[in-house]
């Protein structure tokens, strides 16, 4: 089911969201029938309470939800989308007035609580419609709730249907739809020019490539890079079982990546946006490389392979250095890269790293605006020598296990070194248990942050 809100229509039912501090005076407004029945069915607009109200013919005649106190909306994000699957079926309008940036989260909320993954089994069609909010830009945020649609989709099919060929299926067909153009390297010109991205992907019988999808002809050029390991055994390092359960969702930096310019491409914005995926598959086999390989990158770097379980580092690599030889106004890496970042901030919260304070402050505060939230880390000059072995350039996997998302940041750093500006998201892509909005499988995480601050960043035109 595509994202769209329903048409405006009288008929539309009214839902109420209200705040449990402020509900005694809202229901002091209301009609003596309604006050009654919800005082008997205990109504007190506690987080997440839902109240069907009856009208004098004795059919369905609105809704009450509560959003809780300010505790609560202060520990969840999208709470008004928990109605979506609690009311019955029919075409409702929020009546409550919001802010302006409630009413966007609320109106974005219950269009996200309507994902399905029904790729392989029949899904029940949710006929719980909303009217958009008044006030709100219901074009933009059906697009955006397209665009997360699309990166939860990518995650959540299994690897057996999506492989390097497939992604790259999914990423040209996504670009057709806007008039990108997408051309792609592999075989021999891949084992030449990007050799890190070919020597991690030459042991699946799935060949390796990098996908390039070019949009737009004037404004800042802008290029994303998303990590499209889309299995990863762990190579020689094999991984345990229980890690590698959930290694489907490897290729989710790429799937962001895509989701992010799918919403720069749907609104139009004015720059020159790239895409690129390195898209492997990290197997075991004969031709996998080997712990204590030394690699020399596309820049020239060498590399001392000390864990084949560190691949997405360096597949990133190449395609990074690619990148920088344009020199692009702004350069953003997405990557489920490390479980360090996992320790540090949790599976809710995406970590980037930049050097560039604008870029900070400008993600920061509309990371707020959009509940998409982000944290700051450090690219810490002091552990540089962490991946600086004896015997090449780098270390792909330093020993010790401390800093190990800085170390990797910093990794990756040394070959985006030509982009004018450079950012590192190291993400997730997870919800591991169901939350508002959020079913439990493939999700976005830091692109709806960056979509808003983009125009700051790049000094778009208004």
């Amino acid at each position: 089911m595509m994202p769209v809100f329903a048409p405006v229509t009288e008929a539309a039912l009214p839902l109420f969201l209200l705040q449990s501090e402020n509900y005694e005076a809202w229901l002091q407004d209301q009609p003596e029938p309604w006050r009654a029945w919800l005082a008997s069915t205990g109504f007190k607009a506690a987080s997440g309470q839902l109240c069907l109200l009856p009208g004098a013919d004795g059919n369905l005649a609105g809704a009450a939800f509560g959003l809780g106190g300010a505790s609560a909306q202060a520990r969840g994000r999208f709470l008004a989308a928990q109605a979506r699957a609690a009311l019955p079926a029919g075409t409702w309008r929020i009546t409550t007035e919001l802010a302006p940036q409630a009413a966007s989260e609320a109106a974005l909320g219950w269009l996200l609580a309507g994902y399905q993954f029904d790729r392989y089994k029949s899904a029940s069609p949710n006929e719980v419609l909303l009217c958009a909010p008044d006030g709100v830009d219901a074009a933009r945020i059906e697009r955006i709730a397209a665009a997360e649609f699309r990166i939860r989709d990518l995650i959540n099919t299994p690897a057996s249907d999506m492989g390097p060929a497939e992604l790259e299926d999914a990423v040209r067909h996504m670009g057709e739809g806007y008039g990108a153009r997408c051309s792609v390297i592999s075989g021999a010109e891949l084992a030449e020019g990007f050799p890190l991205i070919h020597t991690v992907g030459r042991a699946s019988p799935r060949a390796p490539r990098l996908i390039d999808l070019r949009w737009g002809s004037q404004g800042p050029r802008l290029t994303l890079v998303g990590k499209g390991v889309c299995f990863d055994t762990g190579g020689l390092n094999l991984k345990p079982g229980g890690s590698m359960g959930l290694m489907k969702k490897d290729m989710g930096g790429a799937a962001n990546a895509a989701g992010l310019a799918q919403m720069i491409m749907s609104q139009g914005l004015p720059v020159q946006l790239r895409l690129l995926v390195p898209a492997v598959e990290n197997a075991v086999g004969g031709a996998a490389f080997r712990p204590q390989d030394v690699l020399t990158s596309r820049a020239g770097l060498t590399v001392e392979v000390n864990n084949t379980d560190a691949e997405g580092r360096l597949v990133l690599a190449d395609a990074l250095a690619l990148a920088g030889e344009e020199t692009p106004d702004l350069l953003i890496s997405l990557a489920t890269l490390t479980g360090a970042a996992r320790v540090a901030v949790g599976p809710d919260i995406a970590p980037f790293f930049t050097d560039d304070e604008g870029f900070a402050s400008a993600l920061s505060a509309a990371a707020q605006a959009v509940r998409d939230p982000v944290w700051r880390l450090p690219f810490h000059p002091a552990y540089e020598n962490m991946i600086e072995p004896g015997i090449a350039d780098l270390d792909n996997a330093p020993s010790g296990g401390f800093a190990g998302a800085i170390t990797a940041a910093l990794f990756l750093r040394r070959f985006a070194g030509q982009a004018q500006r450079y950012a590192h998201f190291d993400i997730y892509g997870w919800q591991p248990s169901a939350a508002p909005a959020r079913p439990k499988g493939g999700v976005g995480q830091g692109v709806r942050a960056i979509f808003e601050a983009l125009p700051r960043m790049l000094d778009l035109p208004g």
